[in-house]
């Protein structure tokens, strides 16, 4: 009898042990978009205090632009590099730097005495937030091989939530607590998210490589001297004397990179991949997406201040129905992407992106009164602002996707290179915003300037859309 028990015990551990396995893979998936909660909801929140942060130290749009482009700058260097590195060294380890990295800057940032060590944290932000896009994506790759479509879809998703809760959350710290606030509140966040992946991410494969840190420091270069010539071109009373050195320093830095990543053994951005035609398509693609979106979204609050004289906290609440719209279309199209393919709701996304920056233009010059409605400035933006929400919504999982397709048996890499054209869009285009403001002084004319400009742009890269294959079926790589 006992022998008996004993085995009826052993085999119920089986059965539980069975059961609990093949569940572990969701609590890994929560792990995973915990980070990118707080990743997600730190980026909108920056943004809202942002008017804030600019006020209390007394300095130029300029300079406190540096806040929001130092993170894009960093956050591009380190995508494609921890894509590779999470690929050599195993992605649990990578995963849980990013975390530390973003945590960490985040406690020195809401310590910050001035604006310098406020921009000197943010890169460290940067990092940790760069670094955690293309490792957690491969781990919901990984955990999820016969679903990948899906569980990436629903990934890109979770982005949103904390888009939902950052703004909102931001606005009211900022108004009771301080801007500091929206910083300290990442701190026990990131915590709970480091134990909770320590304790519960399995390790992985490792891959025998090479990082192309010569690579990464070219671009972060090359990058740099480019932005701060269109920093100095707002601070330089009209003489091009230093920004031309800069942009040409720029130009050399870019040359040599490219010379370089030619020859390297491995390279940051492999030229032969660029070389693919839908490659290369769907990564112009993803650098004008992420000038007209990521660098759109950063400025929303300031322009709902400025424009519409709108509190610190309503300027937050308006991104929530973009938010909402965003959750809903990205989740819709993840779930019909086999079906629809790629290059339908790309098309789709990027026409209600332009119509969404061509709507916040003339809202800038009083669209409401013009037509004789006299909307509320609130709900006026609010109703703009789902045209972003579809746009980027519907856009966004055909775009992931058709990028991984190419090379699926790389998924770190190829996000890390994915996001990097996207954080160099955002990064250019948040500069070149606050150059067009600073030079402007009117923010109505300043920010028309911007969303029209851009809205051109989005329509100009449309035929990259249909260089890209159509469907799973018709990729074809070399």
């Amino acid at each position: 009898m006992p022998k008996r028990a004993g085995l009826a015990v052993f085999w119920c551990c089986l059965s539980l042990l069975a059961k609990i396995v093949p569940m572990a893979r969701y609590f890994v998936f929560v792990v995973i978009a915990l980070g990118l909660l707080m990743v997600a909801i730190s980026g909108t929140a920056v943004s809202v205090a942002f008017p804030i942060i600019t006020t209390s130290f007394g300095v130029s749009l300029v300079l406190a632009g540096w806040v929001l482009t130092i993170f894009q700058l960093l956050a591009t260097v380190t995508m494609p590099l921890a894509g590779k590195v999470g690929d050599i060294f195993g992605v649990k380890r990578i995963f849980m730097l990013s975390l530390l990295s973003f945590t960490l800057g985040s406690l020195f940032c809401a310590l910050a005495s001035n604006i310098e060590l406020l921009i000197l944290f943010r890169a460290l932000q940067g990092i940790g937030a760069g670094s955690f896009l293309p490792v957690a994506t491969s781990i919901a790759a990984r955990e999820f091989p016969g679903s990948r479509q899906q569980a990436i879809g629903l990934f890109t998703s979770i982005f949103p939530v904390g888009q939902i809760i950052g703004p909102n959350l931001g606005g009211w710290l900022v108004e009771v607590f301080g801007w500091r606030s929206v910083f300290w509140v990442n701190v026990p966040l990131g915590l709970v998210a480091i134990i909770a992946a320590v304790l519960l991410l399995r390790g992985d494969d490792r891959e025998k490589g090479q990082v192309d840190l010569v690579g990464a420091g070219l671009l972060a270069a090359s990058v740099f001297a480019f932005l701060m010539a269109l920093s100095q071109l707002g601070n330089n009373g009209g003489s091009w004397l230093g920004p031309g050195v800069l942009f040409a320093s720029a130009g050399v830095m870019t040359t040599t990179f490219v010379w370089y990543e030619k020859r390297a053994k491995a390279p940051i951005i492999d030229p032969e991949v660029l070389s693919e035609r839908p490659f290369l398509a769907a990564n112009i693609f993803n650098l004008v997406l992420g000038a007209c979106v990521m660098g759109v979204m950063a400025f929303i609050p300031l322009y709902t201040v400025s424009v519409f004289n709108m509190t610190v906290f309503q300027s937050g609440f308006v991104l929530t129905p973009r938010s909402v719209a965003m959750i809903a279309a990205s989740t819709l199209t993840s779930m019909f992407l086999v079906k629809w393919g790629y290059r339908q709701p790309m098309l789709i996304g990027t026409l209600l992106t332009v119509a969404n920056l061509i709507l916040l233009a003339a809202a800038a010059l009083g669209l409401g009164t013009t037509v004789g409605t006299h909307i509320n400035s609130v709900v006026l933006v609010s109703g703009i602002m789902l045209f972003a929400g579809l746009g980027m919504g519907i856009t966004a999982p055909a775009a992931n996707n058709a990028c991984i397709e190419l090379m699926p048996d790389r998924v770190a890499t190829i996000t890390g290179v994915r996001g990097m054209f996207r954080q160099v869009g955002g990064a250019v285009s948040i500069a070149v915003t606050s150059l067009v403001l600073h030079k402007v002084g009117d923010m109505a004319h300043g920010f028309l300037f911007v969303f029209t400009g851009l809205a051109v742009v989005m329509l100009v890269t449309i035929p990259a859309i249909f260089m890209m294959p159509a469907s799973p079926k018709d990729i074809r790589v070399a």
